[in-house]
């Protein structure tokens, strides 16, 4: 979307700040989630499938996923980690006066509260043990970004809110039930994603050194990161071996077209180093985790 002559708090201002890119990360883990509940509801629980929770789970994740985004640009508002002038990644909303500062804080709350509007029904499907999983969700979209991606703890909670929780609780309320191979799946997934954080901070790891914010790219330094980054497809393709251990072979064999496309952009990323080039890097990375989403999806629908 092109940035210049952006409007003040238009239509096209606030979807620039709601990052649209960036909701292939909220939906990857709910498909592979759903995926993996549809074909075991049929398997062994008498077609017990609901559409309704799918399509909740699904709108709760991506109204989420903008909400961080919109707590993201807010806060690091806040901070004055956001200098246009080295910043490196896209403009964001608030720095450029694209969005009022009170404003954004209104709908930070109008979307925090639309959430859990959203996900309310879902207590219906999964149980009260939703709203519990609800309120971790929200506590930590803003832990994020106030205090534990200073402190390398980012990639953790990838790990635990792109892949574990996501994908668990997508299968949990439809089957009341979690096993193996769908917590297996979700750590695949949580990896996937953190490619996308891994390369973001990998871009950002001088400012955010400067800037006293210490992710784990900052403290194991570039060359250890690109490493980690090729490792990440690697180990999440190689997890994807449960899904032939249970006879869904193809959900196994799909996704190596991901990792052929995650090693590209892993040699580009090296050959690259630094510089805003790298966001090219960053949108591979989303185009390849979506292509991994719908590889499993597919490979485990497809029986």
């Amino acid at each position: 979307m092109n940035e210049e002559n952006v409007r003040k708090d238009s239509l096209k201002a606030w979807l620039l700040a709601a990052r649209p890119k960036t909701l292939s990360g909220a939906a990857v883990p709910v498909m592979i989630g759903i995926a993996l509940a549809f074909v075991d509801s049929r398997e062994y629980y008498d077609d017990v499938f609901s559409w309704t929770a799918a399509a909740l789970c699904l709108l709760f994740a991506f109204i989420m996923q903008i909400d961080a985004n919109f707590i993201n640009d807010f806060f690091d508002y806040v901070r004055g980690n956001d200098d246009s002038s080295s910043r490196l990644g896209p403009l964001r909303a608030c720095t450029q006066g694209w969005v009022s500062i009170e404003r954004m804080k209104h709908v930070i709350a109008s979307t925090t509260i639309l959430a859990c509007l959203v996900g309310l029904p879902l207590i219906w499907f999964g149980g009260f043990e939703m709203v519990l999983i609800g309120l971790l969700c929200v506590v930590f979209c803003f832990l994020y970004t106030t205090h534990l991606s200073y402190h390398g703890l980012g990639d953790v909670l990838v790990l635990v809110f792109f892949g574990i929780v996501p994908v668990c609780c997508t299968y949990y309320v439809q089957l009341h039930t979690l096993t193996w191979q769908v917590f297996l799946a979700s750590i695949a997934c949580g990896l996937v994603i953190d490619g996308l954080l891994i390369v973001n901070n990998y871009r950002d790891r001088y400012n955010d050194e400067a800037d006293g914010k210490r992710t784990l790219v900052v403290m194991i330094g570039g060359n250890k990161t690109e490493w980690l980054y090729l490792l990440l497809g690697i180990i999440a393709c190689g997890i994807g071996g449960v899904f032939w251990i249970n006879g869904h072979v193809l959900a196994f064999i799909l996704p190596i077209i991901y990792l052929l496309l995650h090693i590209f952009t892993w040699i580009k990323m090296r050959r690259i180093n630094f510089g805003r080039q790298l966001n090219e890097c960053l949108s591979e990375t989303a185009r390849n985790m979506f292509i991994y989403g719908l590889c499993v999806s597919i490979g485990l629908l497809l029986i």
